[in-house]
């Protein structure tokens, strides 16, 4: 009775007093874990160092559904319970400094680490993400983002294999079967920013001006990838530690792509992890090229790791500071027009939001990754303008340099702005933070603000174009410009114009001239050959489409484009070839079994998640696509596991597949 007495007083003083860190104050974790990728499962010995700050009845950990099978404290085999949510230490603690904690325990995380590509002759990779699922579901670790420790973290892993963490890799030691990978991460960081990447991999090494190295990981097969898709990387890197003002905090600065990422990039201290569909080849580059991923990750290491919000409330702080310093970088990279092209793109899409009636405020910490990015980025801008440069320069690095290895709130940073300002910015932030509409007026309004005259140009194109009849057709005038004049203007399209701009009006050009006019056939079949492979997309499709005489020379010209990761080009390219009759009807069966077997799971989803829409176009609802549906509906990646649930809803309503479905699943479910 005692036991589960103090249990519930320890419970109930933690949830009526508030946060741990409070009283308890963790310095240090050390992790020794070995990782077995086939039973996805983690496992290992992991000690703590923490001061005990006041006298408390309670101290936790967190670690999500985990099998803890011992616990010591400062050497003595404590009482504990572990609720499937939280590690428990049924002790009391007296104010103590370099207490220590040592726990064994046994995972098997259905969050936050995923094991990708074993058991469908994949990737093969093993990789975490922990932002807003949290670490503690791979290591007993700390939820609160205001708990920061260091961390010496050793992973043993499979040989062949690297492994990458934060921190600096201090050795590495194989036996028979398993590598020891020993990394140390000496100065502290909130939990959620621990990272684990296992897979095949290279690297680049590069070195910025003042010594720090930059590990640059990609794929042994993707060895001509690796210069376009880092591109830029070495400026960026000096310009952000340049223009911040604060000198790069950690040990060195790791980049690892991997399959089936959730999102773009995720800035793990010093190990930031990115979607490898931003692996990209010279034509791919100027689709989706990784400078932007790229330079927001790496601002994070200032704004998120160095100095972490406190609370989602203050959430623009690290995603509004992450996305103004990535334009910033590739203002430097791309020049003033792209800059400005970009904060007018912000600006329009924070209207619509406006209208859509979905807007809230700044600080409202349910507000939307628009809001946060994109609004809090208008807000350094517009910061910035009213300033001055020099002061704003100096109050972004007193803040960082206040708040280093710290966590911070809005104020934090309104009151260094303040300060160097010497103004009085009350009515600024009011309108920034806590108005929930897009301030377009006063931005129009403001004289000192050169977006001012760029946005009202950019409304009144027309006239432009009007004025200047050069202004289409001359290569180096403002092709971001063109580019949003020919979104609305289909009809200045002229064959001098597609012949006189670069790639990206081209790109623009393909899109928008659906219907192709005859006199411009010749000149819009130069797309196929662009180094785009959107515009090659685009064009295949829009030639198929506008000249049914030429389909099998079109279809023949391009049967070897890939295309993107995704297999964009090839798998349009089935589709038009299964469409067209007079093409090759001898391979029909090959083209639709190579559709479907790219919703297979041994592809990356976004190479499924195409194929599954062409299937559903098609109706190429076969044994084997209904089961790879099924499969994918437990996917990890919310994407496409939302689209295979969607299908097979729909699936479920038609009674020609109720019988199929009913015995796969029932296979599923066995197995």
């Amino acid at each position: 009775m005692k036991y589960f007495l103090y249990l519930f007083l320890s419970t109930f003083s933690s949830l009526l007093w508030g946060q741990q860190i409070d009283d308890v104050d963790f310095k240090s974790i050390t992790a020794n874990v070995i990782i077995n990728p086939i039973q996805k499962e983690i496992s290992g010995d992991v000690t703590y160092i923490f001061d005990v700050l006041n006298p408390t009845d309670s101290v936790f950990i967190d670690a999500k559904q985990m099998e803890i099978s011992k616990v010591m404290l400062n050497k003595r085999e404590i009482l504990f319970k572990n609720d499937g949510k939280k590690l428990w230490l049924l002790v009391p603690f007296e104010r103590s400094d370099n207490n220590k904690l040592s726990i064994k325990y046994i995972a098997h995380p259905k969050k936050a680490m995923y094991f990708v590509g074993w058991e469908y002759n994949g990737s093969a990779q093993v990789w975490t993400q922990g932002q807003g699922k949290y670490t503690s579901n791979w290591l007993p670790s700390f939820d609160d983002m205001n708990e920061k420790t260091t961390l010496d973290l050793t992973v043993n892993f499979l040989k062949k294999y690297s492994v990458i963490a934060n921190g600096e890799l201090v050795s590495k030691t194989e036996t028979d079967v398993l590598t020891a990978w020993h990394y140390v991460s000496s100065k502290p960081m909130s939990n959620y920013l621990f990272a684990i990447a296992a897979g095949k991999y290279n690297k680049k090494l590069l070195c910025s001006k003042k010594g720090i190295t930059q590990e640059l990981y990609y794929y042994p097969e993707d060895s001509l990838k690796v210069e376009p898709t880092y591109r830029y990387s070495e400026q960026i890197f000096n310009f952000l530690e340049s223009e911040i003002g604060v000198a790069y905090p950690w040990e060195n600065y790791k980049q690892i792509p991997v399959a089936d990422f959730l999102y773009a990039g995720m800035e793990n201290t010093s190990a930031t992890i990115f979607s490898d569909a931003y692996l990209v080849d010279n034509i791919g580059f100027v689709d989706r090229n990784y400078v932007n991923v790229n330079a927001h990750e790496l601002a994070h290491q200032w704004f998120g790791d160095l100095v972490t919000e406190t609370s989602g409330t203050h959430h623009w702080l690290q995603e509004g500071f992450a996305t103004y310093y990535a334009l910033l970088a590739e203002r430097d990279v791309f020049g003033d027009d792209y800059y400005k092209m970009r904060m007018y793109e912000y600006a329009k899409e924070l209207e619509a939001q406006d209208k859509s009636g979905q807007s809230t405020a700044l600080l409202n910490p349910k507000s939307s990754s628009t809001t946060f990015y994109k609004k809090g980025a208008w807000l350094l801008h517009a910061l910035r303008v009213k300033i001055g440069d020099n002061a704003f320069r100096l109050a972004v690095k007193r803040y960082v340099q206040a708040h280093a290895f710290k966590n911070a709130e809005s104020k934090d940073f309104i009151k260094e702005a303040e300060a160097v300002s010497g103004q009085n910015l009350d009515a600024f932030f009011n309108l920034w933070l806590n108005t929930v509409e897009f301030p377009m007026e006063s931005i129009l309004n403001n004289p000192k603000d050169e977006m001012s005259f760029y946005i009202k140009q950019l409304e009144h194109l027309d006239c432009m174009a009007e004025h200047d009849a050069n202004f289409l057709v001359d290569p180096a005038k403002f092709y971001f410009k063109k580019q949003e004049l020919l979104k609305t203007h289909p009809e200045l399209i002229t064959e001098d114009l597609i012949l006189k701009n670069g790639v990206e009006v081209r790109q623009t050009v393909a899109q928008m001239l659906s219907k192709i006019p005859l006199e411009l056939q010749a000149t819009y079949e130069t797309f196929l050959d662009d180094k785009s492979y959107q515009t090659q997309e685009m064009a295949l499709y829009n030639l198929w489409v506008n000249f049914p005489d030429r389909r099998s020379d079109y279809l023949e010209y391009t049967k070897d484009y890939i295309g993107f990761k995704s297999k964009n080009i090839r798998q349009l390219w089935l589709v038009l070839a299964l469409s067209t009759p007079e093409f090759k009807p001898e391979n029909n069966q090959q083209y639709l079994n190579e559709i479907v077997s790219y919703s297979g799971p041994e592809y990356d989803f976004e190479v499924r998640e195409l194929a599954f829409s062409y299937i559903d176009a098609l109706q190429l609802y076969t044994e084997t696509s209904i089961s790879n549906i099924i499969q994918a509906t437990h996917h990890h990646n919310w994407r496409l596991s939302k689209t295979a649930k969607h299908m097979l809803s729909a699936l479920k309503q038609n009674p020609e597949y109720t019988s199929i479905i009913n015995t796969l699943e029932n296979v599923e479910t066995k197995l």
